[in-house]
């Protein structure tokens, strides 16, 4: 029984309003803390060592999310406990090379976890795009209807798009270098992906190489959308209610996305007022230029039912949103490297002058030139695998009957997952040195090479492999040895070490913290780096670095419980934030801190007395 103390307490607080919401609230909680509790005291899974916390609530996963360091934490855990760790109450991160074709191989049963939901439309009747569609067969016959267009053979037709771009990145970094400006590499790196993406998607830029700034918001719209899908994914069952309480609110920024599908869908509206039946280009519409829209359009116009022209918006609409910020990312991790390593850069400039004097290379170089230099390749790869754009564990569900995976029987159910940051800090496959950049392991024997590449796991694996890969290796083959032929490169402050906070759809590492100083042959000087935490991060990333601030000016105020549940209210205002007036942001604050100390003073010490009677 209470005791007569608590009864007192409670009898006394249930006349008060306030009071009383809270006791209702507190029951709730208390009765998810014992559901918890069971669940974990009855699971065949319960001995999986992790974080205390993640035994019994998604609130730490979501915590060590918006902290911005999960992957770092995630290989931590594996060095400490092994192959399985626990990151949620059913939910494992997998650290083993054989379960990736168990998980993730061709005919695999297991389908995507419910955080993926989040990322995509939050009207369970609305069209999903091919990230987040759970369904296997909708995906499989989603995905048959574009996928020629992502062909290697058909992106390599427009290799002069992405010239175009090049060039101006080109002008742009000479002109800098005149002026001996000092700009973000970063945000360059993000222009060019953009403009690039724009380019081969509807044919047109979007015109941030040409302004250098960020255009309507849409960078920072991306970097939010990433970041909401990356934290609301973790409480998927909330993505329809957050969703539309954000769409009540004013767009402060200048709806970034609004503008991006803007844009996208006035390419589409006129390139439907001007052609009938579009051909990728060839003579008889010599205004296209073959891109994807024209040859989405031209199978519109060929089986009308089963390419719709929202099939048409959605593919130009993914195509921008997801081929954006994760390219850049590699590009960073490519230069970044490259820096860090001078005796790799001399190797990679031998290999191009070589191929420069023999005459093999023309300008800008192609991509089928790129290809023919193993060199690069390797360091193309190696770069990806040191610095994977994706920073979460790519969550599956265990299917009817159960699975065993690393020498461990799972139920239906579990959801389980390799993190590409874990996978690659393996030295059971990359030896001793996997924290070591070193193209050279890539140049191996067939047999040596295929065992690293089965757990090189960049763009996923098996048939949700990201569809966008082609693109992001066409770009980056291309523009990595150009800009290594015309300038020479190295990092500013050599001591200084690369931030790596990762959010977004997967996880994607948005916090660069990279300093370059490039010297053209001419003697030109330019310096391209990423400003200081309270200029570039805030001006690329909105509110985040902000954000970040006062979550630990609030957070340390109170306990851990309280902090966990108000990472709720911290999580929500961070969405929210950029559409919340200035003046109304500390009393938002006040608010959730007001919350948190009735928590601690009235609610927590009812848990306690209650589960106290019932244990």
């Amino acid at each position: 029984m209470l005791s007569d103390t608590l009864y007192t307490q409670l009898s006394t607080a249930l006349q008060k309003p306030l009071p009383c919401i809270l006791i209702a609230t507190s029951s709730i909680i208390a009765v998810l803390i014992l559901r918890s509790l069971l669940r974990d005291i009855t699971s065949p899974l319960r001995d999986i060592p992790g974080p205390f916390l993640a035994r019994y609530t998604r609130l730490w996963k979501l915590r060590e999310i918006y902290k911005g360091a999960f992957q770092e934490t995630n290989i931590e855990l594996h060095r400490k406990h092994g192959p399985i760790v626990r990151i949620a109450p059913n939910e494992y991160s997998i650290d083993d090379p054989d379960a990736v074709k168990i998980i993730y191989g061709l005919g695999s049963q297991f389908i995507k976890s419910p955080w993926y939901t989040a990322s995509g439309d939050p009207d369970p009747h609305g069209t999903p795009d091919l990230f987040s569609d759970r369904n296997p067969a909708r995906h499989a016959a989603s995905r048959r209807k574009v996928a020629s267009a992502y062909s290697m053979t058909a992106l390599a037709q427009l290799e002069p798009l992405v010239d175009e771009c090049y060039v101006v990145l080109r002008d742009r970094f000479m002109e800098f270098a005149d002026r001996g400006k000092v700009v973000d590499m970063a945000h360059w790196m993000q222009c060019y992906a953009f403009d690039v993406i724009g380019e081969i998607t509807v044919g047109k830029r979007f015109g941030f190489l040409d302004q250098g700034d960020d255009i309507d918001g849409i960078m920072a719209a991306i970097s939010q959308y990433l970041s909401y899908g990356a934290m609301v994914g973790v409480y998927a069952e909330f993505h329809r209610f957050a969703a539309k309480l954000l769409s009540f609110l004013p767009q402060k920024q200048g709806g970034g996305m609004a503008a991006m599908g803007k844009f996208a869908n006035a390419q589409v509206q006129q390139r439907l007022s001007t052609t009938t039946a579009v051909d990728g280009g060839d003579d008889k519409q010599p205004n296209q230029k073959g891109d994807f829209l024209s040859k989405m359009l031209n199978l519109h116009h060929e089986n009308p039912e089963k390419i719709t022209l929202k099939d048409v918006f959605l593919t130009c609409i993914t195509n921008i949103g997801a081929g954006s910020d994760t390219t850049s990312i590699s590009l960073c991790s490519v230069f970044y490297h490259l820096c860090k390593y001078p005796e790799v850069a001399q190797k990679l400039q031998a290999e191009i002058d070589q191929k420069a004097a023999a005459g093999e290379l023309d300008d800008p170089i192609t991509f089928k030139q790129a290809q023919s230099m193993p060199y690069l390749q390797a360091v193309l790869k190696e770069a990806l695998r040191m610095h994977p754009a994706t920073g979460l564990p790519l969550g599956r569900v265990v299917p009817s009957g159960g699975a065993e995976i690393a020498g461990r029987a799972f139920p239906a159910g579990s959801i389980v997952g390799v993190n590409s940051w874990v996978a690659h800090a393996n030295q059971d496959v990359w030896g001793p040195d996997a924290a070591v950049f070193r193209p050279e392991r890539w140049l191996v024997g067939k047999e040596q090479y295929n065992l690293l590449d089965r757990y090189y796991f960049t763009f996923g694996m098996g048939s949700r492999t990201c569809i966008g890969r082609n693109i992001s290796l066409l770009e980056m083959s291309k523009l990595v040895p150009q800009l290594i032929r015309e300038f020479d490169v190295e990092l500013e402050h050599p001591g200084e070490k690369w931030q790596k906070p990762a959010s977004a759809r997967t996880g994607c590492v948005v916090g660069w913290s990279l300093s370059v100083a490039a010297f053209g042959d001419v003697g030109r000087r330019e310096y391209v780096r990423r400003g200081g935490d309270g200029e570039g991060g805030l001006v690329i990333y909105g509110g985040w670095w902000m954000i970040h601030a006062v979550k630990g000016d609030v957070m340390g105020l109170i306990t851990l419980l309280a902090a966990d549940l108000l990472l709720l209210t911290s999580v929500l205002t961070t969405l929210l934030l950029p559409h919340i007036p200035s003046p109304l942001l500390y009393p938002v604050w006040g608010l959730a801190k007001t919350y948190a100390i009735y928590l601690q003073l009235l609610i927590l010490p009812c848990l306690l007395g209650i589960w106290g009677a019932v244990k």
